[in-house]
């Protein structure tokens, strides 16, 4: 009979989490992993599969966490446009952080079929959750009305993640700013 599981699952995908997020999925060991979470090698072995299938697990806790965050920050304020600077300023405030799913995007690209599938699942909502409020911000009259909604949600999306790159490369709380206000000058 197997020994039951002696640590919170969701503690130990936190901590990997921030080891996964800083060292990449190449560069974190599982000493590192073991060490961060609190458990044996064996216990990872035994809740996770292997390293890989830790991986997968944190990019999706945290990739499901950070988009249910962006859309009740999208969808916070009387007008659309509130929700799109709201939105912005949460990702200027947490920019410093490294982000799983990008880093995840630039060590694997698209050649994890299974990786793809958990970022693609977390993307379609948000993306239409963002052309979505544009959509309403064009009726509002604060975004342009020949904007293609879908590839302002795009571009945002976009925004947000080169936003995350320039902090990471030591960008300030006012390029950040500026590249925010850049985004929703380019909509109207």
């Amino acid at each position: 009979m197997a020994r039951p599981r002696e640590f919170d699952l969701g503690t130990a995908l936190d901590d990997a989490i921030g080891v996964f997020r800083e060292q990449g999925f190449a560069g974190s060991s599982a000493a590192d992993l073991t060490r961060a979470m609190g458990i044996g090698r064996q216990s990872l072995y035994g809740a996770f599969g292997d390293k890989w299938g830790l991986y997968l697990a944190a990019v999706k806790r945290d990739v499901t966490q950070d988009t249910e965050a962006h859309l009740l920050a999208l969808s916070t304020g009387p007008r659309a446009v509130d929700g799109l600077e709201i939105l912005l300023a949460r990702v200027r405030a947490k920019a410093a952080q490294a982000c799983l799913g990008l880093g995840a995007v630039c060590e694997f690209g698209r050649s994890r079929a299974e990786l793809t599938a958990i970022l693609a699942a977390a993307e379609r909502p948000f993306l239409a959750a963002l052309a979505a409020r544009v959509r309403e911000a064009q009726q509002e009259g604060s975004a342009g009305p020949e904007i293609d909604v879908k590839e302002a949600a795009a571009f945002l999306a976009a925004t947000i993640n080169a936003v995350r790159l320039a902090a990471r490369s030591g960008a300030g709380a006012a390029q950040l700013q500026a590249l925010a206000e850049l985004a929703l000058r380019a909509l109207r």
